[in-house]
């Protein structure tokens, strides 16, 4: 995704099951960021995105937001409620989401790279 002439954004995806976990910390080689999506209509996986966040967090201690899936179906948690079940500190984004939806994926990726932006700003994360 390119940004403006100076920014140009690569994106990865991995999947989520621990089956592909043999890739993952090839895949955070170098990331300067990297957002979880949850499936907010399902606390039986709240687990498992909390184990797979800490994951990719102890290969990379990068910023990352948590992206509140299926925000636009009834049964949602919402996304402060998420916040809590999944222990996120208050300085992690946690963001509603509806995944089909163009501009709410544009706002998780903006989110996220706010956050790559503003720790680069601070001196805590130079890219490798």
């Amino acid at each position: 995704i390119t940004i403006d002439e100076d920014l140009v954004l690569y994106l990865f995806g991995t999947p989520g099951q621990r089956r592909f976990d043999f890739m993952w910390e090839i895949l955070s080689e170098g990331m300067l960021g990297f957002v979880v999506v949850v499936d907010s209509t399902r606390p039986e996986t709240f687990r498992e995105a909390r184990e797979i966040l800490d994951t990719f967090y102890n290969y990379a201690p990068t910023p990352y937001v948590v992206a509140a899936n299926k925000q636009d179906l009834e049964d949602a948690w919402e996304p402060e409620d998420l916040r809590i079940a999944l222990r996120i500190p208050r300085d992690i984004k946690v963001i509603p989401c509806v995944a089909t939806d163009k501009e709410s994926v544009k706002q998780v990726l903006l989110e996220l790279l706010y956050s790559i932006l503003e720790t680069m700003e601070k001196g805590e994360g130079e890219p490798v």
